[in-house]
């Protein structure tokens, strides 16, 4: 079967493309349908083997194409169109086994990275050490060290100075693959520096922990503050948007459905226009004290919502300073988004 095979297709192919590679059951197929379509892991064993490459799509702000490409097929060969799979690709990622003899994937993956090199400089690389769940912590650490190592010495013997690669221990049990998946989504991102830098001034002013910009339904964050990652507090977001949207589908209601002028239960027609006002406004949600933080969160648009902690102890007496602020971050994050 021709492995160049598509079995989802997707509209156009103008969209920044990520490439899914690893050897076959590495865990490709399961990463994606864990954080795209919300499938529980404990149902992953039953995701058949890939045999084609799948194409996905993340409709966000902007439109992202995923290809999962088979495993068991080496897509460097002469007889496959590489110009059409790596040409518009902007980022690989290496779905490595830490469970598993790992030896012949790292000589895949070094040999597929100084091949790319060569013909496509400007691909991004990070590997994922994956199913490190599963392992005690001394020895997940011993593992991801030598994993790194050896990947780094052979594209070093290689003649390969720097590599452009990074290293994610992951697992689809924990938000650690959604950590790992929003750093590589970042590389794709053009406006990065810009959406820090107002993220990092907007955490200064409200005095915020960590500020993140999340896509809501992937769950994935395309930008944050530069101060480091608290995974507890990441976690804690990452709980926060489920509960807001479990909430929204339940209690949530299609705003702006009133219309200018027309009639409310009342039959007043000026109220309707208050009511539509108010319906069409941003959703935003506050909660004081949940292990000790106050938590923000506020939509920028239909994809995108900010959300960020807090232990200042001020934080709810001066929310309203702060729900100024995060206007004028809206507003900034509005007209930079309109340049991509």
């Amino acid at each position: 079967m021709d492995g160049s095979e598509v079995v989802v297709s997707t509209h156009g192919n103008h969209k920044p493309r990520l490439l899914f590679m690893g050897l076959k059951r590495s865990g490709k197929s399961s990463i994606i349908n864990v954080v795209l379509y919300k499938l529980p892991p404990t149902e992953t064993v039953f995701i058949p083997a890939t045999v084609v490459i799948k194409k996905h799509a993340l409709y966000s702000y902007r439109n992202f194409q995923i290809w999962d490409l088979p495993g068991q097929i080496d897509f460097l060969e002469t007889n496959f169109d590489t110009e059409s799979i790596f040409g518009a690709a902007g980022a690989m990622v290496w779905i490595l086994d830490a469970q598993d003899d790992y030896i012949e994937s790292v000589g895949r993956l070094t040999e597929t990275i100084l091949q790319l090199q060569q013909m496509y400089p400007d691909i991004k690389y990070t590997v994922f050490i994956h199913k490190v769940d599963s392992l005690g912590s001394d020895f997940r650490e011993d593992i991801v060290r030598d994993i790194i190592q050896r990947i780094m010495d052979d594209l070093n013997d290689a003649g390969l100075e720097n590599p452009p690669v990074s290293f994610y221990p992951t697992s689809v049990y924990d938000d650690s693959i959604y950590e790992a998946l929003s750093k590589v989504l970042q590389l794709l991102n053009p406006q990065l520096a810009t959406f820090e830098a107002l993220l990092n001034t907007l955490a200064g002013s409200c005095k915020m922990q960590k500020l993140y910009l999340f896509d809501v339904l992937s769950k994935l964050y395309i930008a944050s503050d530069t101060s480091p990652v608290d995974m507890a507090g990441y976690t804690l977001c990452s709980d926060y948007i489920d509960t807001i949207v479990d909430l929204s589908e339940i209690y949530g209601w299609d705003r702006g459905k009133l219309r200018s002028g027309e009639e409310n239960c009342n039959g007043h027609a000026e109220e309707g226009k208050a009511v539509q006002k108010a319906d069409d406004s941003d959703a935003e949600s506050f909660i004081n004290g949940i292990r000790g933080y106050c938590l923000y969160l506020k939509e920028m648009n239909k994809y995108l919502a900010l959300i960020g902690f807090s232990k200042e102890p001020r934080f709810a007496v001066e929310k309203p300073l702060i729900d100024y602020n995060v206007q004028v971050f809206q507003d900034a994050i509005t007209a930079v988004l309109a340049l991509t």
